[in-house]
């Protein structure tokens, strides 16, 4: 199957109506319940394993660089270019959760990611893990690729900074400043993931993979994950 042809140049009207729907589904606004995840990072909190600013940042740049936002980044470039397939490319994101929660979490995201733009959009989406989703869905919006997927990967680590400032805890400004210390990360991972084939998906955060397994049997638990 060959790969579809990219869209033809916007408007600037289009442009900025694209960049507006972008960060509507992007909002911590949007329901997809991404405030109840905490992608292992309660466990590592309740750990001791993050304490402070630095200590979040460092956990979350190796989750951008070494697990699932460098993951998510290339499946959503591959997701945007319509190559392989989504339910192939759903298969394959799937296959890479490391824990029953990773795997919960990525598609109930992707779930409620598919139900509101079709209620919102009349697109018939199918579910699939959110990077996929997001992918297929932000192709009618006729952004660049790499704004699209610098733009996810901040959402991600913006969700990750608000449970850590809540629980760590961290003052307001102390979260920001982490948040805009991933930025050149953020960068980085999306310039790497642009050109990266399907066959460099893998993972070596081994301990944000041990975290989401410990969190399923921690036993005070006020996230999903």
């Amino acid at each position: 199957m060959r790969p579809e042809a990219p869209p033809a140049p916007s408007s600037p009207e289009k442009l900025q109506a694209g960049l507006l729907d972008l960060v509507q589904w992007l909002s911590p606004a949007f329901p997809l319940g991404a405030f109840a995840y905490s992608h292992g990072l309660e466990w590592a909190i309740d750990a001791g394993e993050v304490r402070d600013g630095e200590t979040l940042r460092l956990w979350l740049e190796a989750a951008l660089t070494s697990g699932a936002g460098r993951n998510d980044a290339i499946l959503a470039f591959h997701a945007l270019r319509g190559h392989p397939p989504p339910a192939e490319l759903a298969e394959i994101a799937e296959a890479m959760a490391p824990a029953r929660e990773r795997l919960e979490e990525m598609r109930a995201q992707g779930a409620a990611f598919c139900r509101t733009v079709a209620a919102l959009t009349g697109r018939d989406l199918a579910p699939a893990p959110l990077p996929v989703s997001l992918g297929v869905a932000a192709r009618a919006l006729g952004l660049d690729e790499a704004t699209i997927v610098t733009q996810m990967l901040q959402a991600f680590c913006s969700n990750l900074v608000a449970a850590g400032v809540r629980f760590v805890p961290l003052g307001q400004t102390e979260g920001q400043r982490v948040l805009r210390a991933l930025h050149p990360t953020i960068l980085r991972v999306c310039a790497q993931a642009r050109t990266a084939p399907l066959s460099a998906l893998g993972g070596a955060f081994l301990r944000g993979d041990m975290a989401a397994m410990h969190h399923e049997t921690q036993t005070t638990r006020i996230f999903r994950t």
